[in-house]
């Protein structure tokens, strides 16, 4: 599976030199307008000059800047795909050899081993940190398919510390919390293709009030990245007209088990209390 431009970033982020990184940080915050634009206007937005551009683009894997621009559209077509769109590529489910679940089950398998591949070092558990350790409320969204994972890490998330609030109903509930929220607070966002229109403008309400987000969204990257303080890509696709949540999952109790080892003096403590209570 070829790699996204979050992925080829990340990669070698370690190698970036200031002037590279500034490039990166500007695709990111524009994506994917400022790599549409000519080296120049592209040069023009990141504050370097044309040829740090081309070194950019030469770091992250593209022999010539059409080359980099026809990937980036690639992936614009890509993270707009509907369900009618995704024909599964090579064979499909009820086709050729071997069960529809073994072909589904090596895709999934191939998403988890792919997404733990392309996962910054050390995003994972500063995500945990931040969540786990917020002094203030911790709220989640999701969008129309992946808000059953905001629910999810809610509930193990009840469990390990206080004031959680997962932001369930139509978008307009949710404006009424915003009032509520700030720095102290934390945001996590799930947002994967076709991205939602209304969980990005939470976000960016919520980034303006100055809290911090993590964003569990899929390689193509939801525009949340912009303004997300860590982001977990997850990989999504499948044999299917449908997309795949298993590495989503994965990420997501990746997390809440790298949390639980972090705050577990106070976990355990309140894990027991609400035990108790069950047996009232």
């Amino acid at each position: 599976m070829e790699k996204s431009i979050l992925e080829r970033i990340r990669a070698v982020s370690d190698r970036l030199t200031a002037k590279e990184r500034k490039a990166a940080q500007a695709l990111l915050s524009n994506y994917p307008m400022a790599g549409l634009e000519t080296v120049a206007g592209f040069a023009r937005i990141a504050g370097v000059s044309g040829p740090s551009i081309l070194r950019f683009t030469s770091r992250i894997g593209f022999s010539s800047y059409p080359e980099f621009q026809q990937h980036l559209r690639a992936e614009m077509e890509a993270r707009l795909k509907s369900p009618i769109a995704k024909a599964p590529q090579g064979p499909g489910l009820g086709d050729g050899d071997g069960s529809d679940l073994e072909r589904f089950a090596e895709a999934a398998i191939a998403n988890i081993r792919n997404t733990a591949q392309s996962l910054a070092p050390r995003e994972l558990e500063k995500a945990a940190a931040l969540i786990g350790e917020a002094p203030g409320t911790v709220y989640l969204i999701g969008g129309r398919f992946t808000d059953p994972l905001a629910r999810y890490m809610a509930a193990h998330l009840k469990l390990l510390r206080p004031r959680i609030m997962h932001l369930a109903g139509q978008v307009d509930s949710w404006r009424d919390h915003l009032i509520d929220m700030g720095r102290k607070d934390v945001l996590i966002t799930y947002d994967i293709r076709r991205y939602q229109e209304g969980v990005i403008w939470f976000a960016e309400q919520a980034a303006s009030r100055k809290v911090p987000i993590v964003l569990f969204t899929d390689q193509w990257i939801s525009p949340v990245t912009r303004i997300a303080t860590h982001v977990l890509p997850a990989h999504i696709e499948a044999p299917s007209n449908f997309d795949s949540s298993i590495a989503i999952l994965t990420l997501t109790e990746a997390v809440i088990a790298h949390c639980t080892r972090l705050i577990w003096e106070q976990a355990q403590k309140r894990i027991r209390d609400l035990e108790e209570l069950r047996e009232i």
